[in-house]
């Protein structure tokens, strides 16, 4: 209600994400559990939302997004990357696997697949490959 109440509308696509959209400016604000994510296109009207949400709430702005839902984030002239480093390293050192051995993928990292490729099953064998992946 608070963020309706400053303009924001929530959005069709995402109930944690809200909208607004401006003539001077346009903000995304993104909430999960007692994490927000505001982007805005005016460091002003930033600093204007946070100003209004700590009057209904504890907000601590700790900046540039660097990590969020194991999300690593990365800024560059080109734009965001997101990648999951962190999270895969913590993964491998909980398994304990930290020093083991890597391996190139076999498959290639260049080919495009296309719902419009390859042929189709016949009727058998799509029946068969249905048993053997229910069976899994």
């Amino acid at each position: 209600s608070v963020l309706r109440a400053l303009g924001f509308l929530p959005s069709t696509a995402d109930t944690s994400l809200f909208l607004l959209q401006r003539p001077e400016v346009t903000m995304y604000l993104l909430v999960y559990v007692d994490d927000i994510i505001l982007i805005s296109s005016s460091d002003a009207a930033a600093d204007h939302l946070v100003a209004a949400l700590s009057g209904d709430f504890a907000v601590k702005d700790l900046g540039a997004l660097h990590f969020f839902l194991g999300l690593e984030v990365s800024r560059s002239s080109a734009g965001l990357t997101l990648t999951q480093k962190k999270y895969s390293l913590d993964l491998l050192r909980r398994a304990g696997m930290l020093k083991c051995k890597h391996v190139i993928t076999p498959m290639s990292a260049t080919d495009r697949l296309s719902a419009l490729d390859g042929d189709l099953l016949p009727p058998d064998d799509a029946t068969e490959y249905r048993s053997l992946v229910g069976g899994l």
